[in-house]
């Protein structure tokens, strides 16, 4: 059965709004501040995760006590040197 030539134009007015309506739907989800929004909010749902949080949780513990025994490595050489410092003046 054949179709009308006005149905045919009605099938092409559709497919030409669907497809406007398709654009201007990729163009918002591409604009800067719509894509930023959208990383924010990505992660702000990965931060609320009790999983990530943990993880994060023993990152923060592990680069602490890497800080601190820095400090304290550092102190205890300072104290050596300034005892190498005395003995030597005291020769």
């Amino acid at each position: 059965m054949a179709r009308s030539i006005d149905d045919i134009q009605r099938d092409i007015e559709r497919t030409r709004r669907q497809l406007a309506s398709t654009l201007d739907e990729i163009a918002d989800r591409s604009k800067p501040q719509n894509l930023v929004e959208d990383a924010k909010s990505q992660a702000t749902t990965k931060l609320q995760d009790p999983k990530v949080q943990k993880i994060l949780a023993g990152v923060g513990a592990a680069v602490v006590t890497l800080v601190a025994l820095g400090i304290v490595r550092s102190t205890k050489k300072r104290k050596e040197l300034k005892e190498i410092q005395r003995l030597l003046a005291n020769r």
